[in-house]
Order: C-alpha cells, then structure tokens, then sequence
C-alpha cells in the first residue's frame, strides 16, 4: 500500500556538483540543517527544518556525463514497476529504476514526452516528507512545459489525476487533482520565457515567511532570482537558483493578494 494516495508529491531533491557550498546556501536561505551523507548511497544528504525531513541534496553518480543541476520532485506509487510500464506506454522515458534503495524505498527517474524529467517513489521506511506547507518545506510544484498538450494527456493516464484549468485568459494553467484535492500545476511556457537551452523542467515551490527577504538571501548568497518577488492569489513568490544552478520557487503562504481564478472543467 502506498502510504500517500498514487500521485501524491512526496519527496524532492537536488543533484548538484558541489555538495558542501549547496547545504550553505540552501541553510542560509531557508534555514536547513542536514543529516550525515549516506556513502552506501553516493553521499544522499537529507534536509531538515525544525528537525523534520523536507528535502535532499546529492552528487552525481560519477563517471558518467555531470547532469545540469536541478530538482526533481517525486509522486507516490504503490508499485513503481507498474507505474514505470505506464510511462512507458504513454510516450515517456525511464531514464532509471525501479531500483531499491535499501529499505527505504524503490524509486524510477523518468521524463514525460515533452522532456519534464520527475520521479516516483514506492515507499518503504523512507515515507516522504516530514513537513509540508510550512516555511523551509515544500508546498507547492509546477510543471512548466513548452507543450502543454503532451503534458496534458501523459500524466493523467500514468496517475490517477483529474484535471481542471485556470478559467482565465492571462495563462494557459492547469491544476491535477488526486481525490479531489489539487497537487501540481502544470503551465505552458511561452516563446521568450524560458532561454532555448533551457529544458521544460517541474518548479518545486518552498515556504518562507517573507519572500523579500528570502530572494535577498539567495541574492547574497551567490544564488539568482529569475523572476518576481510577485503578489498572487496564493502568496507573494519568486522564481530563484541556487549557486549551481538548479532552479526553485519561494513562496510567502501568508502573503496572499486578491482573488484566485475559478477552476473550471478541462
């Protein structure tokens, strides 16, 4: 059984070159502390706010092509070997697994026919997040896609989602739904919005308590903001990177300014 419902975010992490430097910024920004980095599996470092699991950080596997560093946001399954036949069968790639990683878990890294790369998480002791939707934890993530379309159809049909779209015309957004409750974005990139080079990728969204002084603190401490700080519906945001490069979203839950669009059917 898995312990969150099939589609559920339930974890995030970073691959990153430079694994000291990034538990830096990432203390200073969002004020982690990190456990000992487990050798047996390639230095796997886990984040903590408040003593509670909220992310990783970890290098990568040596050896091969040094990957662009990022992060890659993880959904529940009770079975990742059937949910990685789904992917497949629906035009996706499985770039890893299901591989065990010891009793914690089972997990695949994969990308949708468009190139978001995510991965899933079949649970073993290892739940998941220890925090949500609290400041220094995840709360919220996006796939940003330059074609919606692929993204549209290849999630549903490998999670059990429901979808419905943002009844406005200032952005083609859609929310997925797992049991009526909404857990990720999906939202077209525009030409110009993202650099060329830049691949479709899903944003994980952080909690802080003032974006302002959050973005200052990436700012200074080596990191970029991208976009905003912006008042939304939802909170004021911004979309930041860290020193090496792998791109975030910060978002003050408490800062929240006017009316959020009516989800209408998709």
């Amino acid at each position: 059984m898995a312990v969150l419902p099939e589609g559920t975010p339930c974890w995030a992490d970073a691959m990153v070159s430079d694994l000291d430097s990034t538990k830096a910024f990432y203390g200073a920004v969002l004020g982690w502390t990190f456990g000992e980095s487990a050798s047996e599996f390639g230095n796997y470092t886990t984040a903590y706010s408040d003593g509670r699991a909220v992310a990783a950080v970890v290098p990568p596997m040596p050896g091969g092509e040094e990957p662009q560093p990022a992060w890659c946001l993880y959904f529940a399954s009770p079975d990742a070997a059937a949910t990685a036949e789904r992917i497949r069968a629906n035009g996706g790639e499985v770039l890893m697994g299901p591989m065990p990683v010891g009793d914690f878990g089972t997990m695949v890294l994969a990308r949708d026919p468009g190139g978001v790369a995510f991965g899933v998480w079949q649970a073993g002791s290892h739940e998941g997040f220890e925090k949500q939707g609290e400041p220094g934890a995840y709360t919220w993530a996006e796939v940003l896609t330059r074609e919606p379309g692929k993204a549209d159809a290849f999630f549903p049909a490998v999670f059990p989602f429901t979808t419905k779209r943002m009844d406005t015309d200032e952005v083609d957004y859609k929310v997925f739904h797992v049991g009526g409750r909404p857990v990720l974005g999906r939202m077209r990139i525009g030409p110009g919005e993202l650099p060329p080079e830049a691949p479709s990728y899903v944003s994980v969204f952080f909690a802080v308590q003032d974006c302002d002084a959050a973005v200052g603190r990436v700012t200074e401490h080596g990191g970029q903001l991208f976009f905003g700080p912006m008042d939304s519906p939802y909170g004021r945001f911004a979309a930041v990177g860290d020193p090496q490069g792998a791109a975030f979203g910060i978002i003050d839950l408490g800062a929240a300014s006017g009316d959020a669009p009516a989800l209408a059917d998709a």
